[in-house]
C-alpha cells in the first residue's frame, strides 16, 4: 500500500522504472479521472522523450490477443527495447493484458502496475498470471510474468462506481469464507465498507477499528491472506489452490452470459452455488451455508442467474475444470466459515447433488429478493 502514487513528489514510482524506457497504457475511463496527473507525473519524474501513454479500449471483450498484439505494436512505435517497462494503470483487464503483452514482447521486459480498482488491489495485484481470453474460454491463453512492482493507492477507489466496488468486495468475502473468519465477521458487521462511512458497531469498536480502521483492516487483511495462499505455488505446481473457491462454475458463467456479469459477480454466484452443494454433500451445515449466502446479498451480489445458472451449463463448468486441472477436479467448497476443503473427483457429487443444490440456490434468491445483476 502506498499513499499518493501519481503525487509527482512522490518517488516510488519513478525509482521503480529505474531510468528505463516506459509506455503506460490505461484505459479510457482511467485516462479521463488520472491520464492528467500520470502525464504530469512522468513529465516530472522521468527523462524527456523518455516515456509515452497509451489508451487502450478496456472490457472482457477485449481481452483478446488481437489487444495484446496491439499493445506490442504500440510498444514497438514507442521505441521500447528490452529493458523497457511496460506500465499497467487500471483494473484487472488492463492489468492482463499489459502483463501478457509484456511476457511474450522481446521475449518479455519488465512488468509494473498501479492497481486502481478493489479487484485489482486485493487479487489481480497480487497474483503474477496474466492472461486473455480465446477459443470460448476464460483466461485460455497466458503466462506467468511477475510484476517488477504492484502499487496500490486506496485513494483510487474513491473513484469507482458502485458495481466495481460490490466485485472487489466479492474477492474479499472469498477469502474470509475459506481463510479468515475474523474477516468474514468484519464483513457481516459492516458490509458496505469502501462504499458509505457509517459509524462502526460497538462490536468494531471494541474491536479497536473505526470505520477509516475497517477499510485498512480490510484490504490489507484480504492482501496478506492473498500473498500467503498464493506465494508457495505462484507457478501453480500444485493445482489444488483454496484461492479457486468461486474459480470454477464462474468462468462458465462469464462467458456463457457474453460477459454481462462481472468477474466479482461471477465469483459471487460461484460461491453461493459451492455453498449450496457442500450442504447438500453434508460438508457444511445449514446455519453456516445461511451464513454465507446472507453476506453475499448483504455485500449487494448477486447469487443466483436464472440465465447461466442450468444444470447443464453448470455440469458443463465442472467437466471443464476437471480438464484444465490435470483431470482432477479440486472443486474448493467451505466447510465453516473461515475453512474450506477440496472435492477432487466428478464422482465425489453424486448424481442429483448438483441439481438440487441448483433448485435450493434459485428457491434462495426468489424467496429474499436476492440482487440480481446490474450494471450501476
Amino acid at each position: 500500500m502506498a499513499n499518493d502514487v501519481l503525487a509527482p513528489g512522490n518517488p516510488l514510482l519513478a525509482d521503480y522504472c529505474e531510468g528505463r524506457r516506459v509506455v503506460a497504457f490505461l484505459s479510457p475511463t482511467v485516462d479521463r479521472l488520472y491520464g492528467q496527473q500520470l502525464r504530469a507525473y512522468l513529465g516530472a519524474r522521468l527523462a524527456p522523450d523518455s516515456w509515452s501513454a497509451v489508451v487502450l479500449e478496456g472490457g472482457e471483450q477485449r481481452k483478446t490477443m488481437a489487444s495484446v498484439e496491439e499493445i506490442c505494436a504500440r510498444a514497438k512505435q514507442a521505441g521500447l527495447d528490452r529493458r523497457g517497462v511496460m506500465l499497467a494503470v487500471g483494473g484487472g483487464v488492463t492489468c492482463d493484458l499489459v502483463g501478457f503483452a509484456a511476457a511474450i514482447y522481446c521475449r518479455g521486459v519488465r512488468y509494473m502496475k498501479v492497481n486502481t480498482t478493489l479487484v485489482g488491489q486485493v487479487d489481480v495485484g497480487v497474483g503474477v498470471k496474466t492472461g486473455v481470453n480465446a477459443l470460448g474460454v476464460k483466461n485460455m491463453l497466458g503466462a506467468y510474468h511477475p510484476a517488477h512492482a504492484s502499487l496500490n493507492d486506496r485513494a483510487f477507489l474513491r473513484t469507482l462506481s458502485p458495481r466495481q466496488i460490490r466485485c472487489g468486495l466479492g474477492e474479499i468475502a472469498k477469502m474470509a469464507i475459506i481463510k479468515d473468519a475474523a474477516l468474514f465477521r468484519v464483513l457481516e458487521e459492516c458490509p458496505e465498507v469502501f462504499q458509505r462511512p457509517d459509524p462502526p458497531s460497538a462490536w468494531l469498536t471494541q474491536a479497536g477499528l473505526g470505520q477509516r480502521g475497517v477499510e485498512d483492516y480490510v484490504i490489507r487483511t484480504s492482501m496478506a491472506l492473498m500473498m500467503e495462499e498464493l506465494c508457495p505455488n505462484l507457478r501453480e505446481h500444485d493445482l489444488a489452490r483454496l484461492v479457486d473457491f468461486g474459480h470454477t462454475f464462474g468462468p462458465v458463467i462469464e462467458t456463457a452470459g457474453e460477459y454481462r456479469i462481472a468477474h466479482g459477480e461471477s465469483v459471487a454466484i460461484d460461491m453461493a452455488l459451492s455453498s449450496q452443494l457442500a450442504r447438500v454433500l453434508g460438508l457444511i451445515d445449514a446455519e453456516d451455508c445461511e451464513r454465507i449466502l446472507s453476506l453475499l446479498i448483504a455485500l449487494g451480489l448477486p447469487v443466483h442467474d436464472p440465465g447461466t445458472c442450468t444444470p447443464d451449463l453448470m455440469n458443463r463448468a465442472l467437466e471443464d475444470s476437471w480438464e484444465r486441472r490435470g483431470r482432477r477436479l479440486h472443486l474448493v467448497v467451505p466447510e465453516g466459515i473461515g475453512s474450506g476443503v477440496f472435492v477432487d473427483d466428478l464422482d465425489d457429487i453424486p448424481a442429483g447433488a448438483l441439481d438440487e443444490a441448483l433448485r435450493a440456490l434459485g428457491a434462495r434468491a426468489e424467496a429474499r429478493s436476492a440482487p440480481l445483476v446490474t450494471v450501476r
